[in-house]
This record gives C-alpha cells, sequence and structure tokens, in this order.
C-alpha cells in the first residue's frame, strides 16, 4: 500500500513538472529562434539625436499668443486681471489629429499640412499663418500622444515620450527598472520590421545598446520563468483534490 502511494506521489510531481513546462512556453511573448541575428544597432540608431516629425494620427496641443508671447512671462499680470478681477482663463487642453492625408484643422486658419515637420517647423509655419490675424504671433505647439509600449516581467505598461530623444535606460527608469524575475541580458525591442536584441546585463552590453526610442517601438523584457513553482501554482486546485483523495485512501487503508 505504501508502495503505490509513493508511486503515486512521484507521478504528481513529474506531472507538476511537466504542466510547469507547459505553462513555460505558453507565457512567452515574442519568441525568436537561438540562431536569431539582432539587427545591427549603428551609431545612427545609438547615439545621432533627432527631432521627432509630425506623423500621420499624432495629437497636437497649439497654443497663440499675440505680441511675441507676451503673456507667457508678463511680469505684470494683476495688470491683465484689474477688468475681471480674477486670473484669464487658461487656454482649453484642445487636441488637434494629423489625419491621413497629413493635413491638421486648426481655428481661424483651417487646414494646414504637417505631416513630415519637425515642431519647430510646424510652429514657425503656423505661425506666419496667425501673423495675418494677430500682431506679432507666437505659437507653441506641443505633441500629447508620443508614447513607447513596454511588456513582459515589468508589466504592461505605455510609456509617454515627454522628451525627444530619451534613450532605452530612460524608459525602463520610468517603467519602475527591471524586476528581479526579469532577463536583463535579453531584452527584445520591435521596431517596425526590426528586431533589437540588447543585453543590459553588463556595462559594455549597456553601452551597445542604450539606444534612442523612437514613438511606436515595442519593449519586451522577457521574465525568468520558474516551471515546477509555476505548474504548482496553476494547478493549486489539482493538488489540493490528490492531497484530499490520499488522505482518505490512508485513513481507510488503516
Amino acid at each position: 500500500m505504501s508502495k503505490t502511494i509513493f508511486r503515486l506521489v512521484l507521478l504528481i510531481l513529474s506531472s507538476s513538472g511537466l504542466w510547469g513546462c507547459a505553462v513555460y512556453k505558453k507565457n512567452i511573448m515574442l519568441k525568436t529562434p537561438e540562431d536569431f541575428k539582432s539587427a545591427p544597432i549603428t551609431n545612427d540608431i545609438l547615439k545621432a539625436e533627432r527631432n521627432y516629425v509630425i506623423q500621420k494620427n499624432d495629437l497636437l496641443h497649439l497654443e497663440v499668443y499675440s505680441n511675441k508671447g507676451e503673456r507667457i512671462i508678463d511680469p505684470n499680470p494683476q495688470l491683465s486681471q484689474q477688468n475681471t478681477g480674477k486670473p484669464e482663463d487658461e487656454h482649453p487642453e484642445v487636441q488637434y489629429l494629423v489625419e491621413l492625408n497629413g493635413n491638421v484643422k486648426f481655428p481661424v486658419v483651417g487646414e494646414m499640412h504637417m505631416e513630415g515637420l519637425t515642431l519647430r517647423q510646424a510652429e514657425a509655419t503656423l505661425q506666419a499663418e496667425f501673423e495675418k490675424y494677430y500682431k506679432d504671433a507666437f505659437v507653441v505647439l506641443n505633441y500629447l500622444n508620443k508614447r513607447v509600449i513596454v511588456l513582459g516581467a515589468v508589466g504592461g505598461q505605455v510609456i509617454p515620450l515627454t522628451n525627444q530623444n530619451m534613450t532605452l535606460a530612460e524608459i525602463l527608469a520610468l517603467a519602475k527598472g527591471l524586476p528581479n524575475d526579469s532577463k536583463a541580458d535579453n531584452l527584445r525591442i520591435l521596431r517596425d520590421d526590426k528586431v533589437f536584441l540588447v543585453d543590459l546585463s553588463t556595462v559594455a552590453g549597456f553601452q551597445a545598446g542604450n539606444m534612442i526610442m523612437e514613438a511606436g517601438d515595442i519593449i519586451y523584457v522577457e521574465p525568468v520563468r520558474k516551471p515546477f513553482a509555476e505548474g504548482l501554482r496553476d494547478y493549486a486546485a489539482l493538488f489540493s483534490l490528490f492531497i484530499s483523495t490520499l488522505s482518505l485512501i490512508i485513513v481507510l487503508g488503516k
């Protein structure tokens, strides 16, 4: 009787290992074969700073001031408040969508083609148009939806690109860093049709892979898997039933 119970326990434990392996294989995303070669991380990708250009589906925020932006640095705001007795209303957070044809519909000046321009170029173009309606127009234009997606051990996070030319290290820091159960030597970065493999476990790997991120990049941090422990966790109900049945067999066998 005791040998039968012992064999049954061994069978359950070995099965849990197989179950854990099955869970392990299913949970890994963005798998690559062992002989997979990373897209080359050139100096242009790694270090060359550039200004983001406006693209389709971008959301823009526009602010327009007169008198060369005097209101922004008004040293005597009480003069502009004396008529109302309270601060002037701030500009509303209006979003302007870059449509599929590259045009944006702005107030006053109407539709204008913005795709392919940097923020500074777009500001100059808009400023020239608003000059027709306001004296010494001053234009401020910002992105609202440039972002990078981080998946894997850090959880699903969407990190906004609040500054241009943000590096991989900055994005990971905003994602609260790499947790203990992650593989620092196997980060995958998807950019359009390219896949970059980055090893941050060494100083040399960090220096070679701390690339400048672009809007739309996907960073996958592979987690360290524990097949046996995950199998026990996922099949806890089955083990509970097994223990209950085993206890009943032992009691009845006495």
